[in-house]
């Protein structure tokens, strides 16, 4: 991977866990990562073959995993045809017993085996040195049940970093609150027993009885009768004659219309089975037959756990527990109890189940898999970014050639291509024009410039075609579908080689097609002083058509003219002549090109009836070097002008906009040598790559590499599916798929520092933590172009993270042998995403027992686009095709710390680690005294900003370990805990809720034990940490904002201060980097507090909301209103409120 950064694909350096077969599909994702020797299945294998009595972690061979971040080890899954629908399935595999991991306080690990034993009284466990009295635990003695590694003992025992967070859980019991911390072989088994376990402490009744071998236990619950009710009544509905029995295919018919997605063929199984087991001669199947099918087949135990999670015992939601599921783990802090019986009515299959405002397994199964639980914010399903700043101030959707049917060179024009990039959304078309018979043009490929080693061999080849399109068709079809789709601007990209007559009929029929929709310069908005100075907005052209081409000199006065035609491909009259270059992204493959020195450029003849006609010239990259040379090092900062704000006149030299073509390789190596100079330049012009000419088949370049650089249009072949397909459409999905979305800020605002080469990219602003957590998988096909006989598929799923190449990484889960099309997984994957505003997420689901091809489906996203919490992914197919019910079942989490990008949801967290020291932002010295006076005033207030943030924050965490809760749990959750151990079984908890110059507070009552005042006090502490920010960040924020606004004054003179300090060429650049660096620090700073202050009032709202809803006493009114947290903006993400 010598040059992979080029293509916008790195590693991190961290030796990732990634087995064998995952660099195969390296090729598809564009994403690789270095494999290490060692993994999970030796890890595995160690602890099998340990001793029971031995300690694991004494094995030398079981290392920590090296290097930067903290690798997820996943350990194998329970047989798949262990099936759970039921606590009383729970509790049968307890009393079976399995091995379980022991984790003691002295950092060793011990298996065990557990078991239940029969009257579901105390748990017991051997090997053991105690005899078999005290080798026991007494189910009444059970405190809590807590999911994770969030005791004292996981927290802080290096080993346990070695252990899945998922398989991991404690059992707190006796009144000094001791803990048991046990590690599962699975996250499977682990849910098992937590579930299980918590069954028991809700149904004391069950303890002791004896209830739990023959599978009576749970089978009274509500949720179990709704759902028991429920299958009787549709099995009514097909039983015509009373008789209690219904055909095997009418079941099979019905069980797959209750639950779609599933294969008829494992139904018809399932009952053959059940005949096969009673012997029964006939294939009628019975009311109870029916049932039991359908739990086993249509039970996912994933939602089961989750349900039972969120329901206690009932094994169902009222509308209070599905709101409090909303704002707690789906990020909806505005979520109605109304809203949340409109769910329950739309999704309950009962009917008693909607009478009474009940969410039963399967409704809430469903509502799971509905669009309302997608994992794309619904808000993105709209246009939704600002749609008036200049053209170039957006990624613009643009396609290649694609009214091509074969590849680049042969291929037969085909009308359906050009559709289908219109209906896609593309804003961008290229048409190739030549010669046509009887003086009209044709649409085809046009050899001019980059097909030049074709030349001889294919020129004119589409004239004598027999299935030639004419133009004027092809510009009728643009016409009819151009705003179908969307409403903004679309540009045709117009290479044409054809004859000065033929040109003038191309002429009248761009006239003639398009009319008024047809945007000529004539009807340019002058409206900055005589003079447009910039692009106009996509606002602002809605509905026109923007025609991109050669255009005569303004100095050319007659009729006709000529143009130079610029080489467009590598080389481009650039510095690259005469060197060898490799393709980005296609090292693997061995694609070197040896740069021909440049010729001499051709010229051409060109109409004025057509030149007139173009709104936006087309140039090659001297473009680009004449502004990177007249530009150094002064006039690089000079702000952009909007149609909003104008600022200083950009210098036009031609006095026309311009598109600034270039070709793929030297756009990559400009991506990754000159990054800075490549987004300074595209702040104001558009730039358009375009596949190269090697790329014979028509694939496609990784548009990520030239999207970090700033370039607007990455024209694809939209004919090629692939994964740089699959992120283009991630990316324009952001912005309700109408073809433009806007670049990150750092591109667009006047002064900012960004390289999208380093490792931090914006300056000063700490990187957004993703914790992706792969649940499930469901329905899954087998892969399409598989040569594989049968039913059988191994699932895994790779996770690729594309963006700047600070962020680019892949992971994988552990493959889901043994024909498993619904897998579970249960696997979390940890990312640092630096520059989210750039970053796409990939959802790759791929066979390992594949012969041909491993491909299943996909799913890319953007970042911004992410919803938090429990989401399902439609899969895609290779083409783009939804897979019909094929989908991942995941949960989301994301710590936002920073102003701009994605507005921060309510209700998640996720803690960074523990700081060795606190890391304080600094600024550049210039070099110029006048600038560095100026910035030095902003060291204390930065400090400041830092210490009220991180004191915040780690006040919080602390909080919630103290609560003995997962670092992604959310502030209700460590309420309802603390409430837990505040209830006194005969009188008022042992704190009420006070407001104290309105701060919710907690004042103890009674006598509390050392451990609950110990949890008050890290109350009081976070409060207490949370207040100081929200008084004291707005004054912190206005000294820093102050300090730039100062700066800001000396933006204009910098070439001069340069001068009168004797700084020239490279120091004078230097004292522009390190200003524009500064500037963007002290901006990003004011961002992250404000930010922080709008999630600490948001803590505060939260506290109070959790009091009220566990109990606590409010104040006489009974209602809770600090510092205006009315005017908190809820719903700023579209999805707060249902």
């Amino acid at each position: 991977m010598s040059e992979s950064y080029e293509d916008g694909v790195c590693g991190d350096g961290a030796p990732d866990f990634i087995p064998p077969r995952a660099i195969r599909s390296g090729r598809r994702s564009g994403v690789s990562v270095p494999l290490v020797e060692r993994d999970e299945t030796a890890l595995l294998d160690s602890v099998k073959a340990a001793p029971r009595r031995s300690s694991i972690i004494k094995d030398p061979s079981v290392a920590k995993v090296s290097g930067g971040r903290k690798k997820t080890v996943s350990f194998s899954s329970m047989p798949s045809e262990k099936k759970v629908s039921s606590a009383a399935d729970c509790l049968a595999f307890m009393q079976g017993g399995c091995e379980l991991k022991k984790v003691r306080p002295n950092s060793r690990i011990y298996s065990r085996f557990y078991t239940l034993d029969p009257e579901l009284a105390c748990l017991r466990w051997e090997p053991s040195k105690k005899d078999g009295d005290r080798a026991r635990l007494d189910i009444s003695s059970i405190r809590e049940v807590r999911t994770g590694k969030s005791t004292e003992t996981f927290l802080h025992n290096g080993p346990s970093d070695q252990l899945a967070e998922e398989a991991a859980f404690s059992i707190i019991h006796g009144d000094e609150y001791q803990s048991l911390d046990l590690v599962a072989l699975s996250a499977d088994v682990a849910n098992i027993w937590v579930t299980g376990l918590r069954y028991l402490l809700s149904h004391p009744g069950a303890i002791g009885g004896g209830s739990g071998g023959d599978g009576v236990v749970g089978e009274g619950s509500i949720g179990n009768k709704m759902r028991q009710n429920w299958l009787a009544a549709e099995f009514a509905l097909v039983d015509e004659d009373g008789h209690g029995i219904v055909s095997e295919d009418t079941a099979v018919a019905t069980i797959c219309k209750l639950c779609p997605g599933i294969r008829e063929a494992k139904v018809r199984l399932r009952f053959k089975e059940i005949q096969r087991s009673k012997e029964k001669l006939t294939s009628h199947v019975t009311l109870e037959e029916f049932q039991e099918a359908y739990c086993e087949l249509c039970t996912r135990p994933d939602v089961y756990f989750l349900l039972v999670q969120l329901s206690k015992d009932r094994e169902c939601l009222d509308a209070q527990d599905l709101r409090l599921f909303l704002e707690t783990e789906q990020g909806l802090s505005l979520a109605t109890t109304e809203g949340c019986l409109e769910v329950l009515r739309r999704f309950e299959p009962s009917a008693p189940g909607r009478e009474r405002g009940l969410l039963g397994l399967d409704g809430f199964t469903r509502y799971l898999q509905s669009a309302e639980c997608q994992l794309l914010d619904p808000e993105h399903q709209n246009v939704c970014q600002n749609m008036k700043m200049p053209l170039s101030h957006y990624f613009i959707s643009a396609s290649y050639r694609s009214y091509l049917l074969d590849d680049q060179v042969h291929g037969r024009a085909d009308l359906g291509g050009l559709i289908r990039a219109l209906q896609t959304g593309c804003r961008c078309l290229e048409l190739g024009v030549t010669d046509g018979p009887e003086g009209e043009p044709l649409l085809g490929v046009d050899h001019g410039t980059d097909g030049k080693h074709h030349h001889h061999h294919h020129h004119h080849h589409h004239h004598h075609h027999h299935g030639s399109v004419t133009l004027r068709s092809a510009l009728e079809v643009v016409n009819k579908y151009a705003f179908l789709t969307s409403q903004y601007p679309l540009l045709l990209y117009l290479c044409q080689r054809c004859s000065p007559s033929q040109q003038r009929t191309l002429a009248q029929h761009l006239k003639k097609v398009f009319g008024t929709k047809l945007y000529t310069p004539e009807s340019l908005p002058v409206s900055l002083g005589g003079r447009a100075t910039t692009l106009p907005s996509p606002e602002q052209l809605k509905g026109k058509v923007l025609l991109v081409g050669k255009k005569l000199p303004p100095e050319e006065e007659g009729s006709e003219g000529e143009v130079s035609e610029e080489d467009e491909e590598i080389g481009g009259g650039g510095p690259l002549a005469g060197r060898r270059m490799t393709i980005p992204g296609e090292e693997e493959l061995g694609v070197v090109l040896v740069v021909p020195p440049p010729p001499q450029p051709r010229r051409l003849r060109l109409r004025r009836e057509l030149s007139d006609l173009v709104a936006v010239a087309r140039t090659g990259s001297r473009n680009f070097y004449a502004h990177r040379t007249s530009s150094q090092p002064s006039q690089q900062l000079s702000p952009p002008s909007t149609p909003s704000t104008p600022g200083t006149p950009m210098i036009l030299d031609p006095p026309y906009w311009t598109l600034c073509s270039l070709g793929e390789g030297e756009a990559g190596r400009l991506a990754s040598e000159s990054p800075e100079d490549l987004v300074n330049f595209t702040k104001r012009n558009l730039t358009r790559v375009r596949p190269s000419s090697v790329r014979l088949d028509s694939s496609n370049p990784n548009p990520q590499g030239y999207w970090k650089g700033g370039v607007q249009l990455v024209a694809l072949n939209q004919q090629t599916p692939g994964a740089m397909l699959d992120l283009t459409r991630g990316r324009f999905m952001q912005n309700g798929g109408c073809g433009y979305v806007l670049r990150p800020a750092v591109m667009r605002e006047e002064v900012s520092y960004f390289s999208a080469q380093s490792q931090g990219c914006v300056p000063g602003v700490p990187p957004q933590t993703l914790r992706v957590k792969i649940i499930s998988a469901h329905s899954l096909p087998k892969p399409q172009g598989s040569g594989a006989k049968g039913e059988v598929i191994d699932p895994y799923v790779v996770l690729e993270l594309h963006g700047v190449p600070a962020d680019c990484t892949e992971q994988r889960t552990r493959t889901a042998a043994q024909n498993q099309d619904d897998p579970l997984f249960d696997e979390t994957f940890e990312f640092q995403v630096n520059m989210p505003e750039l970053a796409l997420l990939r959802f790759v689901v791929l066979d390992d027992d594949y012969i041909g091809d491993d491909f299943i489906g996909q799913y890319t996203i953007a970042f911004e686009c992410l919803q938090p919490g429990y989401r399902n992914v439609p899969l895609l197919g290779l083409a783009g095709d939804p897979l019909p019910h094929a989908s991942l079942f995941v949960h989301i989490a994301i710590t936002n710390r920073r102003g701009g990008g994605k507005a921060q949801r309510r209700g998640l967290s996720v803690r960074r680690g523990v700081r060795r020291g606190r890391e304080y932002v600094t600024l550049r010295n210039t070099g110029i005294k006048v600038l560095d006076d100026a910035f030095r005033p902003a060291g204390g207030p930065l400090r400041e900003a830092t210490d009220l943030r991180e004191d915040a924050l780690s006040a919080t965490v602390a909080f919630k370990e103290q609560c003995g809760l997962p670092p992604m749990a959310t502030l209700k959750q460590c309420i309802q805990s603390l409430a837990t151990r505040l209830q006194s079984p005969d009188g008022p908890p042992g704190a009420t809720l006070i407001l104290k110059e309105g701060y919710p507070c907690l004042e103890p009552v009674g006598n509390l034990n050392d451990a609950t005042r110990k949890l008050l006090n890290g109350y009081d502490t976070m409060i207490s940490a949370n207040k100081q920010l929200i008084e004291n960040a707005d004054g912190v924020q206005e000294r820093i904002a102050q300090v730039q606004k100062e700066g800001m004054v000396f933006h204009e003179d910098l070439p001069r201060l340069g001068e009168k300090e004797n700084l020239k060429g490279r120091k004078q650049s230097k004292a522009v980097e390190s200003f524009t660096w500064n500037i963007t620090v002290l901006k990003g700073q004011c961002d992250l507090l404000r930010s922080a202050k709008i999630d600490a009032l948001d803590t505060l709202r939260q506290l109070a909301l959790a009091c009220e809803a566990s109990g606590l006493i409010l104040t006489s009114d009974g209602h809770y209103t600090p510092h205006g947290l009315s005017s908190r903006r809820g719903s700023s993400h579209g999805n707060g409120r249902i």
